[in-house]
């Protein structure tokens, strides 16, 4: 009696080149999940880690240092703040994806809010002067991307070019230090208003509901367990809620006339624009193409990929991004001016990407990263502002001056730098 060969089991490298091409449909179990995930660490990849945790310690810090930090209106003061900074960070997150830098984004995000303000200054309709300045910020992008990837410029050199060029743009618009002033109240209200507390609710719960279909189709991919997904969605569900609820509270002045409730606009707006991303980043051909040049340029070439094209709208984007970035710096002020989009704004974009994940180096990143490190780098000033003047080791510091301010982001920027060199080096 014949009996049937039994398969033989794979190697460690055939298993490995199974899983790289989505065979290996076994699933995992939520231990061998958490064994990848320390390997993942032990080895280098720290991901968005880093910027999780300070968040948490700074959280920590400033809440145990200051009484108001925690309350409902600085929250929101803090998340509108923190708005126009991740926008422009995830317009930065386009081009350092492939390895390149965009240091003119800020004042791509000033011009475009300058035009933006002029046409409804001239009366224009709402709809149209969008569409103008989307386009104006689409052109600045197109500019700098021509001379990156078709003239081979490095994007240092013209990116910098570009920030003395469209900060003179910017002050020709504003007509050499005068300012715009902004009366649309639908801009006015993107950072500025807020939604009724019930549709706070109905929107967290979309929101929860789409995190777990999300976390669902991609355990039906890499074969998670069903019980790392519970996990996720429930902590993802817990902190959704605990977010809303805060900014449900009346958070107006004790004098005000009328209460001040709900979740801004702003917040909505910036998360469908990361899961917008994402998906083009994560679920489309153009995004794989995007990542694989910033992998390897030379590699994706050789596989057929257009890395000139990719390159110049990678920049588009960017630009486009930035535009948007810039409509929120203008919408928290109601004006614009020559300092929109100017002074440490691009700084923070840039150091928001880093912070939160994304590589130096190109290839590696998620929009997720520019929340998470805008977050950072928004509770630095946040928090050392409402902690103010302090007495440490008997020498009287101001938390609270530029100073200080500057000091603090800039080092938290080299440490998360420092971070993705050295987590590189180890994976190399």
């Amino acid at each position: 009696m014949s009996s049937v060969p039994t398969p033989a089991s794979p190697t460690p490298g055939q298993s490995e080149a199974l899983s790289d091409f989505a065979l290996d449909s076994a699933k995992r179990t939520f231990g061998t999940a958490i064994s990848d995930m320390k390997s993942r660490l032990r080895s280098g990849d720290l991901g968005s880690l880093p910027a999780i945790l300070a968040i948490v310690v700074l959280v920590a810090i400033f809440g145990l240092s200051s009484d108001t930090f925690l309350t409902a209106l600085n929250f929101a003061n803090f998340l509108e703040q923190a708005a126009a900074v991740i926008v422009i960070a995830m317009a930065v997150t386009f081009v350092l994806l492939l390895g390149e830098i965009d240091l003119a984004a800020g004042y791509t995000a000033g011009v475009t809010a300058a035009v933006l303000a002029l046409r409804l200054q001239a009366d224009w309709p709402l709809p149209l002067a969008i569409l103008l300045a989307a386009l104006a910020a689409m052109v600045l992008g197109l500019w700098t991307g021509f001379l990156v990837a078709k003239l081979g410029i490095p994007s240092f050199v013209v990116t910098l070019a570009n920030f003395l060029v469209f900060q003179g743009i910017l002050l020709i618009l504003v007509r050499e230090g005068g300012s715009i002033r902004i009366e649309d109240t639908i801009v006015k209200g993107i950072v500025g208003s807020s939604i009724s507390p019930g549709l706070s609710w109905v929107i967290a719960a979309l929101g929860i509901l789409a995190f777990v279909a999300m976390q669902y189709k991609q355990s039906q991919r890499d074969g998670s367990p069903l019980s790392m997904v519970a996990l996720k969605s429930g902590l993802a569900a817990v902190l959704i809620l605990v977010v809303v609820s805060v900014l449900n509270k009346n958070r107006a002045f004790e004098n005000a006339t009328a209460e001040q409730k709900g979740m801004p606009y702003v917040i909505p707006l910036v998360l469908i624009i990361v899961v917008v991303l994402t998906f083009v980043l994560n679920r489309t051909r153009y995004g794989r193409h995007l990542m694989a040049v910033g992998g390897n340029q030379e590699a994706a070439r050789r596989a057929g990929i257009n890395v000139a094209r990719i390159r110049l709208s990678a920049f588009m984007f960017c630009g486009l991004l930035a535009g948007i970035g810039g409509a929120f710096l203008a919408s928290r002020v109601n004006s614009v001016d020559p300092n929109t989009g100017g002074n440490d704004t691009l700084l923070l974009a840039v150091g928001a990407a880093v912070i939160g994940g994304t590589s130096l180096f190109g290839g590696q990143g998620r929009m997720v990263n520019a929340i998470l490190g805008g977050l950072v780098l928004a509770l630095i000033p946040n928090g050392l502002t409402l902690v103010g003047k302090r007495e440490p080791f008997g020498i009287e510091i101001d938390f609270g001056s530029s100073g200080v301010k500057f000091i603090c982001a800039g080092l938290a920027l080299m440490l998360a730098a420092s971070v993705d060199a050295l987590s590189r080096k180890r994976t190399s």
